[in-house]
C-alpha cells in the first residue's frame, strides 16, 4: 500500500465531529458523552448526542473491556440504562468467547483417534 493511500485513510470527517466527555460513578464504569460539533468546534444542534457505556468483565486471563451504545435523550437516562445495556454487552461478549472457544477446539485433529495417529494436526 502505498504512503498516500496510508494517509488518506487517517483523513478526519470534518463534518462528523465530536467532542468526548467521560462521566463515571468510579465503580460500574463510565459513560462517554459524544456531543456532536461542528468544525469550529460549536455544538451542532443539528445531530444527536451519543452515549457509549464502557465497563470490564473479568476472564481467567485478565479483565476484557466492553463498550457499548446506549440509546437515550441525556445523560441521566443513560445512567439510567447502564445497566441493561452493560448485561446485554456481556451477554454478548461471552457468547462471542465461547464461540471462539468452539472453534478453536474443533480446529484442531487428534491424531491417534486417525490411522497412523500419535501427533497433533492442523487441518
Amino acid at each position: 500500500m502505498a504512503s498516500d493511500q496510508r494517509t488518506a485513510d487517517l483523513r478526519m470527517d470534518a463534518a462528523n465531529l465530536y467532542r468526548e466527555e467521560i462521566v463515571s460513578d468510579r465503580g460500574a464504569g463510565t459513560i462517554r458523552v459524544m456531543t456532536p460539533v461542528t468544525r469550529d468546534g460549536a455544538v451542532d444542534p443539528r445531530r444527536k448526542t451519543l452515549y457509549v457505556g464502557e465497563a470490564q468483565i473479568l476472564t481467567p486471563v485478565g479483565a476484557l473491556p466492553i463498550a457499548f451504545e446506549i440509546a437515550a435523550e441525556s445523560l441521566g437516562e443513560a445512567a439510567d440504562q447502564f445497566a441493561a445495556g452493560a448485561q446485554v454487552a456481556v451477554e454478548q461478549a461471552v457468547n462471542e468467547l465461547q464461540q471462539m472457544r468452539r472453534e478453536a477446539a474443533s480446529g484442531l485433529v487428534i491424531a491417534d483417534q486417525m490411522p497412523g495417529g500419535g501427533r497433533i494436526q492442523m487441518p
